[in-house]
């Protein structure tokens, strides 16, 4: 099997293991600023994937990340932040890591090599859903399995990788991929490779979520105010869009169970929390086209 680039050696960090602890940070944080500039490269390729993924949403889609390893972890956790940050439901955004949910906390061996686990594991796709594949060599069977699985019920699909050769980049249907080169250490995809991930992840769920009117403006406006931190920017927000004072804020916000948009149109229109709940409604829940 060919040499892939995530395995390469990296000329720069030959000497890691022998000089300073302040010289090896600065190397790790030289090697960091190449990945933003490798995510900028592909910035077009994500926006048509943030698209198509809302286009998706508003059809009743689902979006699925598929990995492996660190991959796959990263999956799970952008999956998981979605519910509570844009009050969507948990299965809007789902997360399959490669081994099942023992493989987030541990190393399954083979898990990756399974082109049939792949196959199995995409079978709760429908045509309506998004599938992100997410692997920093491209090459994993496991997602090879998943993106036929994908193709033959006619799921779109994209891929992420920091391998142009891998089979990923040949095989989804839009493919993001950043070339953040070798690693600080040989091998160890959880650094460039990851960090580009990560933000490639975040991009598609919240530029998504932004498409699909979670936001207004930059506020957080779907939050769920499930704590005390949550409650104060809750009535900040709607302090803010509303033009009125905390306490009025405050006061609207325990009228309607803490719904922040509601209690938005409430005061900007001087509406009761019913008929604020229904034009909403009306109106796809998109503060935008109320206020």
């Amino acid at each position: 099997m060919a040499e892939i680039i995530t395995e390469y050696r990296n000329e720069n960090t030959k000497d890691i293991d022998i000089i300073s602890t302040l010289e090896m940070v600065k190397k790790m944080n030289d090697e960091d600023k190449i990945v933003a500039l490798a995510v900028e490269e592909e910035l077009e390729n994500i926006a048509n994937a943030i698209d198509l993924i809302a286009k998706q949403f508003l059809k009743g889609g689902m979006l699925f990340y598929f990995g492996a390893g660190t991959s796959g972890r990263l999956g799970v956790l952008d999956a998981s932040e979605c519910p509570p940050t844009f009050s969507v439901d948990s299965d809007m955004v789902q997360s399959v890591i490669a081994g099942g949910e023992m493989a987030f906390k541990n190393a399954i061996e083979g898990a990756e090599d399974n082109f049939e686990a792949g196959i199995e594991d995409a079978k709760q796709l429908t045509k309506d859903d998004v599938v992100v594949v997410v692997s920093a060599s491209g090459n994993p069977k496991y997602l090879l399995g998943v993106l036929a699985q994908a193709e033959k019920i006619g799921t779109k699909t994209i891929g992420i990788t920091c391998n142009a050769k891998g089979r990923i980049a040949e095989e989804a249907g839009i493919v993001i991929c950043p070339e953040v080169g070798p690693e600080v250490i040989a091998g160890s995809s959880r650094l460039k490779a990851g960090t580009a991930q990560k933000m490639i992840l975040n991009m598609l769920s919240t530029g998504s979520m932004i498409k699909i009117g979670k936001t207004y403006e930059n506020f957080m406006i779907d939050l769920k105010a499930s704590n005390e931190k949550l409650k104060d920017r809750a009535i900040k927000i709607v302090s803010q869009i509303a033009a009125v004072t905390h306490a009025e804020a405050l006061a609207m916000l325990m009228k309607c169970s803490w719904e922040i948009k509601v209690a938005i149109v409430s005061l900007k229109l001087n509406m009761d929390v019913a008929k604020a709940r229904l034009e909403l409604k009306k109106h796809g829940g998109v503060l935008r086209k109320v206020i």
